[in-house]
């Protein structure tokens, strides 16, 4: 019987980084997200946060007392920031509607630029940012952060193993019974873009996407309805007391995408929705197996048998130890020329998914092509 007392963390000495350049950081919107970023920052010793943008004078204040920003510079307007300070990454951690607007600016200015997920309200927005970016010969990286979890990394294998066989079907879930964020302005189309597919979905469609080797999506359809969003609830719910007055997005929304290998993905995504528990997960099935990233599970036939084999160890993850991920990913891409997992290109091809389906819902869930 094994001595419950011995620890199983690493007794490995750590490895002290020799740093010769620190990275000027600076962002823009210094709201919620933001401070998972700044967290996250100071575990990369190559970073530098000197400077923060933000238009409420409450969020500038608070950004001032967070963890390496004591000497950092505010500003209220973005555009004088990147006049005044010398830059080397700008952090855009606004609304979605105000991606694109920073992250061309910031690309102008002569700056790396990193943005929150989703990467803008739509592809020819993207499109923008990724033009920008190669013009200035700068990186461009978007928030994917489920791509570094050990369980997409984990799928990753498996198909380059050999063990999934050509893909055929994706389902991806990310529903929520009732949780319309009750801050922010998640419920505001005009800012936001969108919904629970945007916000919530994105994730499980980025990570599955990233699994599946990005194919070509050449194909939607899809449905979005609202129908308690809108309205004032007495429901208890973790979020209650959100902004329905304003709420204009979706509650559920249902899409499938088809690609050019002949796959398929179906996506469900809500706020709100009547069903038993919240949901977040994706599952591959191909010609040979199959996995299931929520179980960490491979199917898969042997010696005769259906058998599902299931992870013994992964690494033990948490929502901000994937920020340091992707954000050192980011950081040894400008450093040392590593390959972005989510560079512009990525983002632009997982918003023509979600834009695909928003496209098809307005047409009554007609078909639609994806260029």
């Amino acid at each position: 019987m094994a001595d419950k007392s011995i620890g199983t963390e690493s007794l490995a000495s750590k490895k002290v980084k020799k740093v010769t350049r620190r990275l000027r950081w600076a962002f823009v919107g210094t709201g919620g997200i933001s401070g998972t970023h700044i967290l996250a920052l100071q575990q990369i010793p190559e970073v530098e946060i000197v400077a923060g943008c933000d238009i409420l004078a409450d969020r500038r204040a608070w950004f001032l007392q967070q963890p390496g920003c004591q000497n950092a510079k505010v500003y209220a307007d973005y555009r004088e920031m990147l006049r005044k300070e010398k830059i080397d990454v700008v952090d855009v951690c606004t609304p979605n509607g105000l991606h694109c607007e920073v992250v061309v600016a910031a690309l102008k200015a002569g700056c790396h630029a990193y943005t929150e997920k989703p990467m803008a309200m739509n592809p020819a927005e993207c499109a923008k940012m990724c033009a920008a970016a190669k013009k200035a010969k700068r990186l461009l990286g978007v928030g994917f952060q489920y791509r570094f979890h050990a369980a997409t990394e984990m799928c990753v294998r498996a198909i380059r193993d050999g063990l999934i066989g050509d893909i055929l079907y994706v389902k991806v879930h990310a529903m929520r019974r009732r949780g319309v964020p009750n801050w922010g302005v998640f419920g505001r189309k005009e800012l936001q873009g969108g919904g629970p597919m945007i916000d919530i979905g994105v994730h499980q469609i980025e990570s599955s996407f990233y699994a599946m080797g990005e194919p070509k999506p050449v194909a939607a359809t899809g449905n979005c309805w609202t129908f308690l969003g809108n309205k004032p609830s007495k429901v208890v719910s973790c979020w209650p007391g959100w902004d329905y007055k304003t709420y204009t997005v979706e509650d559920l929304a249902v899409g499938q995408v088809r690609f050019a290998n002949g796959a398929l993905m179906q996506i469900e995504a809500s706020f709100c929705a009547h069903l038993e528990h919240d949901t977040y997960f994706w599952e591959l099935m191909g010609t040979k197996g199959g996995y299931n990233w929520n179980t960490r599970t491979i199917s898969t036939d042997l010696a005769g048998t259906m058998l599902n084999a299931q992870a013994g160890f992964l690494p033990e993850q948490n929502f901000g130890s994937l920020f340091v991920l992707k954000l050192q990913n980011f950081v040894d891409g400008i450093l040392k020329g590593t390959p972005l997992r989510a560079p512009g290109e990525s983002g632009m091809a997982v918003q023509k998914i979600i834009d695909g389906i928003y496209r098809s819902a307005e047409k009554k869930g007609a078909e639609v092509s994806i260029d």
